[in-house]
């Protein structure tokens, strides 16, 4: 019994909290062992939880009380709990008042009865000094004779271990269930605050999508280095692979430049479209998780989980950098066609990535209005071909949304963490109570 606590012989400053100190007395009778469990009305959680393992473990129960406080709530739901066990019983009432000794017990006994149980074994210690950590032996004698009476009467003794024993087996085919429907809300509770993180996340990505398809993206910096990179002059120019001097010393220089400013305005408008989709979606899991109450309000107040992670944000540049890439390499390998192969192999494959990107961000896409496809689609269907710009499209898209959501899913791995550690438990607990309540019912 009790297998978790560790023995220890004498107890110290080191002495851990679940540690059972174990000691000797000839004064006890033989065969009796005392366990003096921590105060069942303890503010420590941890002295609450002992106290009640104790209670289980016991073969009878020796409750001691003060004339001060035998009228507390907490006294009276542990005596209703060993009345609805069945539990074998003492009542020790202790630190009467001699003067007014008739008049507490007279009460106690009125209380006793009240709650059913008037026919439990009563000892009274009066108020009195100990002598040297002891009581007279004159206000324990008769629970130490009664004590003694129930050591050497073996059939008595068996008897009381039995009642107790059937008690505390009856009780479970109550309590085992109920901590199984506790346990089966935790894992309900657990499904709801998972469905919140994935609501949030999945949302954001949804925003993303949409961002990306209508054009919101290509405005401000990006605009401004899309004009500046198609505007400065034949874009057929731009396109064309760059070899020294063959437009003049002066494009040469300025197309490289104006191509890294358009890379790096739409990796900055990628960078910063996700990073703040995966905020919103972190401020919308902690909102959801409060609106639930406890415990969700409780995890919800873990530092850092209503904000993106620093992690992310680093993780979201290198994301982009490398679909950026990705997509130079799509226009490498699927961009040559039959229709185009003569065109596209003298065509320079970064700058290409590049006008498909904006193609693929819906640049123009709000002010077409079902009129003239925009300049980016023209020129990449005249290049690429119809078929393969549907073809690669697809791919780029289904590849950025894959790599944003393996960013979400790595993010919401914050999440996944505090809910474990909140020790809820798995689904199957419930079910394994279940079926525990059922085998002791038929091992008994």
């Amino acid at each position: 019994m009790l297998g978790g606590l560790r023995r220890v012989r004498a107890a110290g400053r080191d002495t851990r909290p679940d540690s059972l100190v174990v000691t000797q007395s000839e004064l006890l009778p033989q065969g009796i062992a005392l366990l003096d469990s921590p105060d069942i009305d303890s503010v420590v959680e941890s002295h609450h939880d002992m106290a009640h393992r104790m209670l289980d473990a016991a073969d009878m129960w020796i409750f001691v009380t003060t004339a001060a406080r035998y009228a507390d709530a907490p006294a009276w739901r542990l005596l209703r709990m060993a009345k609805e066990r069945g539990a074998k019983m003492a009542i020790v009432l202790s630190r009467v008042p001699p003067r007014s000794r008739d008049v507490v017990v007279k009460h106690f006994v009125r209380m006793l009865t009240e709650y059913g149980l008037g026919e439990v074994q009563r000892f009274v210690i009066d108020e009195c000094d100990a002598r040297d950590g002891r009581l007279p032996d004159d206000q324990i004698a008769d629970l130490r004779e009664w004590l003694t009476e129930l050591s050497v009467d073996e059939e008595r003794r068996d008897k009381a271990v039995r009642e107790t024993l059937a008690g505390v087996l009856d009780s479970f085919r109550t309590r085992v269930p109920k901590l199984a429907r506790h346990m089966e809300a935790q894992v309900a509770l657990r499904g709801e605050l998972r469905s919140d993180v994935e609501t949030a996340y999945t949302g954001a990505l949804a925003t993303i999508d949409e961002v990306t398809r209508n054009g919101s993206l290509m405005r401000g910096e990006v605009f401004a280095r899309w004009q500046d990179f198609a505007g400065s002059g034949d874009i057929m120019r731009t396109l064309h692979l760059r070899r020294p001097m063959r437009f003049g010393g002066r494009a040469s220089k300025q197309a490289p430049e104006r191509q890294r400013a358009l890379k790096s305005a739409l990796r900055s408008g990628l960078e910063s479209l996700i990073v703040t989709a995966a905020q919103r979606a972190a401020e919308e899991v902690v909102e959801r998780w409060t609106r639930r109450g406890r415990p969700g309000d409780k995890l919800a107040e873990t530092p850092g989980l209503g904000h993106v992670s620093e992690e992310m944000v680093r993780r979201t540049g290198r994301t982009i950098a490398a679909w950026q890439d990705h997509l130079v390499e799509l226009m490498r390998k699927e961009g040559v066609t039959k229709r185009s192969v003569a065109k596209v192999v003298s065509f320079d494959e970064e700058s290409l990535a590049l006008i498909f990107t904006v193609g693929l961000l819906g640049y123009g896409t709000a002010e077409t209005d079902g009129r003239e496809s925009p300049m980016p689609q023209r020129l990449l269907r005249a290049l690429l071909g119809a078929e393969s710009l549907r073809s690669i499209s697809v791919k780029a898209r289904n590849d950025l949304r894959a790599r944003i959501g393996m960013l979400f899913d790595e993010e919401t791995m914050r999440y996944a963490q505090v809910l474990d550690g909140a020790g809820i438990p798995d689904e199957a607990a419930a079910a394994r109570l279940y079926q525990a309540t059922y085998n002791l019912e038929v091992a008994r």
